[in-house]
C-alpha cells in the first residue's frame, strides 16, 4: 500500500525533472531550435512515466506497461517523423502501435511473471510486424516510389477506376435466379 501511495509523488517528480532538464537544454542551446526539434520527448518522457508507476508500484501495477509502451511509442514516431518530414508514415503507424501493444503485453508478463503473457505479447508482436511490412511495403511504394517515378499520380486513380468497373460490373451482372431454379429442378428430379 505505501508504494502505490508513494508512486503518485515519484511519477509527478520525475515529470517535473524532466519538463525542468528540457527547459534548461532549451535556453542553453538557444540557436539550435531545441523545442522544433525535440518537442516529441515529452510524449516520450509521459510513456517513460507510466513504466516509472509500474516499477513503483511492484507486480500489482504491471499492466503500466502496455499504456506505457504505447506512449513511448508514439513518441518515438514522432521524433522520426519530425527529424525526417516523413509524415506520411502515419498511413501505416498503426501498425507500429499495434507492435508496441505487444512489447507493452510481453513486458507485462515478464515483470508480473506470467507466460501466457509474455507469449500473447510476441504474438501480437509478429502481427504488428507482418501488417507494417505489408501496408508499410504498399504505402511506401504509393508516397515514395510511385512519386519518384510518376506512378503516383497514375496508379491511385486507376486503382479507383478498376474499383469503381468492378462494383459497376458486379452490380450490372443479373442475379442468378437460373442457377436456383435449375438445381431445384434438378433436385426434384433426383427425388422421383
Amino acid at each position: 500500500m505505501t508504494s502505490q501511495r508513494n508512486a503518485g509523488p515519484l511519477v509527478v517528480g520525475a515529470l517535473l525533472i524532466l519538463f525542468g532538464l528540457l527547459s534548461l537544454v532549451g535556453q542553453l542551446f538557444r540557436g539550435f531550435h531545441f523545442w522544433e526539434t525535440f518537442w516529441p520527448f515529452i510524449v516520450i518522457g509521459f510513456g517513460a512515466m507510466f513504466f516509472v508507476g509500474m516499477f513503483a508500484g511492484g507486480k500489482s501495477m504491471a499492466g503500466l506497461a502496455v499504456p506505457g509502451s504505447i506512449i513511448t511509442t508514439v513518441g518515438l514516431m514522432l521524433f522520426y517523423q519530425n527529424l525526417t518530414d516523413h509524415w506520411e508514415s502515419w498511413s501505416y503507424g498503426w501498425t507500429v502501435i499495434l507492435m508496441a501493444v505487444g512489447v507493452g503485453i510481453f513486458i507485462m508478463g515478464a515483470y508480473g511473471g506470467n507466460e501466457e503473457q509474455r507469449k500473447s505479447g510476441m504474438g501480437v508482436m509478429r502481427v504488428g510486424l507482418i501488417l507494417f511490412i505489408l501496408f508499410g511495403g504498399f504505402f511506401e511504394f504509393i508516397f515514395s516510389a510511385g512519386e519518384r517515378f510518376g506512378l503516383r499520380q497514375v496508379v491511385f486513380p486507376v486503382g479507383l477506376i478498376l474499383l469503381g468497373l468492378y462494383l459497376i460490373v458486379k452490380r450490372l451482372r443479373p442475379s442468378q435466379p437460373e442457377t436456383i431454379e435449375s438445381s431445384t429442378t434438378n433436385d426434384l428430379e433426383n427425388k422421383q
